[in-house]
């Protein structure tokens, strides 16, 4: 109880306190907060459908005849598809699947060239379905690749010997909105969250009150943090607002734990004020800041897999991408909402969030510090 009452006696409860009456009458602050990620995620969730390009495939063939690679050399040849693994076993295969290694993977039985003599083969192929408008163009190739290569083998023939099951996993309705929803979720949130903070902070300066609070009984860390930690709740109410949207009007599923979901998302709201708090310390004026968070935030949502595959990327900026706290960001909320994956998949992109999160805080506090000084 006595260190309730000493937090709440210290300069830093005033200064939340001024941070919270401040926020409650901007109007314009609590429109921008709510408005335009409603906006954004109902136009972007109905609108985008854009095509990918070198899908990631996982071959087992348990039969390992000439015929079985030569079909696997047809599967790789129009660089569609990229051979990226040749798992032991289906465990692994579906597992390599699941953690987001492999976006389709071919089972091969150990009876082919029997069901090849019978001219009635079949092999087995999943597809991961998080991204429906990719599944969609994955099969398709598959049966144009498998529908050529029975005519190579069978010329003349009306029955092909070889067909194919394929499984879509994760989104069995093919549904675009499932992909674009969660990306879009990050990308609102990586918006408001910058512009928000940074514009908090350079008002200070427009008004001149950050004078005041120099002359302020508290330490520069409690400034800064009396600042970013309204802002932090206020940002996940637009997290909470997303994910009802999310599921709600496009039906997006939630398979994954909800407590993880939340911490994850606050841990990037952080990344996302820090990044805001950043930009306000080089900038002298809101529209300065306004227009260097552009200059920042498109190029990361264009590398993020947001609205285009990283696939699809020039492998340049496939690897550039990995400096993109955003792309981590939507890899976990994908990962948690459409697979139901854990830490154990997802722990690198936590690692990298967390890392992003203490790098962009430490240069905020500090730059944030020296101009107080």
């Amino acid at each position: 109880m006595k260190l309730i009452q000493r937090l709440f006696d210290s300069p830093f409860w005033a200064l939340v306190r001024k941070e919270i009456n401040q926020i409650i009458r901007n109007k314009q602050l609590m429109i921008l907060l709510i408005v335009p990620p409603t906006i954004q995620l109902l136009l972007y969730g109905f609108i985008l459908n854009p095509d990918v390009h070198n899908l990631r495939l996982g071959v087992i063939d348990y039969a390992n005849i000439s015929a079985s690679r030569e079909l696997v050399s047809a599967m790789t040849s129009n660089q569609i598809f990229t051979l990226e693994s040749v798992p032991s076993s289906e465990k692994e295969l579906s597992r390599e699947v699941e953690e987001g290694k492999l976006d389709v993977g071919v089972i091969i039985p150990p009876d082919f060239p029997r069901q090849l003599a019978k001219n009635s083969a079949e092999i087995q192929v999943f597809i991961d379905a998080v991204n429906a408008n990719t599944a969609g163009i994955a099969s398709n190739y598959m049966n144009q690749i498998i529908q050529q290569y029975n005519l190579r083998i069978t010329p003349g023939k009306t029955s092909p010997p070889i067909s194919s099951n394929v499984v879509f996993l994760y989104n069995p309705g093919l549904t675009s909105s499932w992909f674009f929803v969660p990306g879009v979720m990050g990308l609102v949130l990586t918006l408001i969250s910058t512009l928000v903070s940074a514009v908090t902070v350079v008002r200070e300066k427009d008004t001149g009150t950050i004078e005041q609070l120099l002359m302020t009984p508290a330490a520069n860390w409690e400034i800064l943090l009396s600042k970013i930690v309204p802002l932090a709740f206020l940002l996940m109410g637009d997290v909470l607002l997303a994910i009802t949207i999310a599921t709600v009007i496009f039906h997006v599923p939630f398979r994954g734990n909800f407590i993880l979901f939340l911490a994850l998302s606050s841990m990037y709201v952080f990344v996302g004020i820090s990044l805001g708090i950043m930009l306000a310390t080089i900038s002298s004026s809101q529209q300065q800041v306004v227009l260097t968070s552009f200059f920042i935030n498109l190029p990361m949502v264009q590398t993020s897999g947001a609205i285009a595959p990283i696939e699809a990327m020039p492998p340049v900026f496939q690897v550039l991408s990995l400096l993109n706290p955003l792309r981590h960001y939507i890899a976990i909320v994908r990962g948690i909402l459409l697979k139901g994956v854990g830490l154990d998949v997802l722990w690198m992109n936590v690692l990298a969030l967390v890392a992003f999160a203490v790098v962009l805080l430490t240069i905020s506090v500090n730059k944030f510090r020296s101009q107080l000084s």
